[in-house]
């Protein structure tokens, strides 16, 4: 059978739709990038936030349209909305021929079998298994690729529906993450980007180990020349995991610690086990500590307790803290957690901040932007840019898919890390003259 995928949201169900397309494949399916040549499409879906699931839904009903005219014949949803609400998957998008939950993904070829014979399954596993040591079909091209170190969540905050999608927080086993780590150097792949929930919670469930001696054996393997890190938690920065980041090499000087606000009220009701004031002295001495380093973190306007006066005490955060890469959302109050019963303003109010803070944002990136023209960085080649042929890529700062890209000027090929002049810098673009 002709397989496509679809797959939305993070990078761990990226990583968890390259794991079903190696098993789709092994098990002698054939593998197609275009919808219009597949037999069968799975829709690996987000169920985050409501943009999300909403995101999720159109893509199944859009899918749902190939059907019509024969050239389609199943659609297998997996993923997060799976997970969340099971069989309503199926009354409301009939359109849907089986329901496959986060825990199940390893089962996708059998699923699939029971769809051939005229079932429409719904299976959802444990969400706190062990995780997943299955192989992968990579997708991310060839110069970067995601390493996953650990699956589910512990930290209960009050807005996040992640717990119950993807279970408790479990930590990979070292062996594995470090066989699988030079396996992908041995491919070619460069630039590894370590994913989790949080990573900083790494080991927590493995004695003797953690993320800064985790981190310390990934540098040793040969081949590869950068390991990225998405995402830290404040709470568990601690000094020797800093000492770590600063002093290999390898490790980019890039770090996304996402603290959603920075008023003291808002926090606890979120139940970030963080301060404003902790917050701040943190960036201060990762700053002082990590020469050349970048951050990036997300924001939520609108939260439980947000007024006109807290709003403000973030957006002045923000022009003090200068932070260099940021994503904004509205509060999205999702049924079940403890936030969507508390106060808070509402959905237009938490989208007009949402857009403020994004064009405060844009003009201190846009500022910090103009002051890298003539400076000299690293940067990595993905591939070429399919209309102009021009070599593109990302300078060390700038994480794929999420921030901003390079087009190289001069002669350099997929894979290639090299030294760049910035010549110009608009947008999130800059073009690079490779010296």
């Amino acid at each position: 059978m002709k397989v496509g995928m679809i797959s939305l949201g993070c990078p761990k169900n990226q990583v968890s739709a390259e794991q079903m397309l190696y098993l789709l494949r092994d098990a002698g399916h054939d593998i197609v990038t275009d919808p219009e040549e597949a037999d069968c499409i799975v829709i690996n879906t987000c169920a985050f936030i409501e943009d999300a699931k909403q995101e999720s839904i159109n893509t199944i009903l859009e899918t749902a349209r190939l059907k019509k005219d024969g050239s389609l014949r199943y659609i297998l949803v997996t993923g997060c909305l799976s997970e969340l609400f099971r069989e309503q998957v199926l009354t409301e998008l009939p359109e849907t021929d089986a329901v496959v939950g986060v825990g199940s993904c390893e089962e996708i070829v059998g699923i699939l079998d029971r769809v051939e014979k005229g079932e429409k399954p719904v299976v959802t596993g444990d969400n706190s298994a062990p995780v997943s040591e299955c192989p992968r079909m990579i997708s991310t091209g060839p110069a970067w690729a995601y390493l996953l170190i650990a699956e589910g969540c512990d930290n209960r905050c009050s807005y996040c529906v992640i717990p119950k999608i993807r279970g408790r927080f479990r930590s990979r086993a070292p062996e594995k993450i470090l066989a699988e780590a030079e396996k992908l150097a041995e491919y070619g792949y460069r630039e590894l980007i370590l994913v989790a929930q949080d990573l900083t919670r790494y080991g927590k469930d493995v004695p003797g180990w953690d993320l800064a001696r985790l981190l310390t054996e990934l540098c040793k393997i040969e081949g590869i020349d950068w390991i990225r890190l998405h995402y830290l938690y404040p709470h568990e920065l601690t000094d020797e995991l800093i000492e770590v980041i600063a002093n290999e090499p390898k490790i980019v000087k890039y770090l996304d610690i996402p603290i959603q606000h920075i008023n003291d009220r808002i926090l606890k009701l979120m139940n970030r086990r963080d301060t404003g004031g902790q917050i701040r002295a943190l960036f201060k001495k990762l700053r002082e500590r990590i020469p050349g380093l970048v951050l990036r973190t997300s924001l939520i306007s609108g939260l439980p307790g947000e007024g006109e006066a807290e709003f403000e005490e973030l957006c002045e955060f923000l022009r003090e803290a200068k932070i260099e890469r940021a994503g904004v959302f509205p509060f999205s109050p999702e049924e079940g957690t403890p936030a969507a019963a508390m106060e808070h303003v509402d959905g237009e109010t938490a989208r007009d901040r949402a857009l403020a803070i994004q064009e405060l944002q844009a003009g201190i990136m846009d500022e910090w932007e103009a002051s890298l023209v003539g400076r000299t960085v690293d940067a990595i080649c993905d591939g070429h840019d399919m209309d102009t042929g021009e070599p593109v890529g990302r300078a060390y700062f700038d994480s794929p898919g999420i921030d901003g890209m390079m087009i190289f000027a001069g002669e350099v090929s997929p894979g290639d890390i090299v030294r760049a002049e910035i010549i110009s810098a608009e947008d999130g673009v800059l073009k690079g003259k490779v010296i």
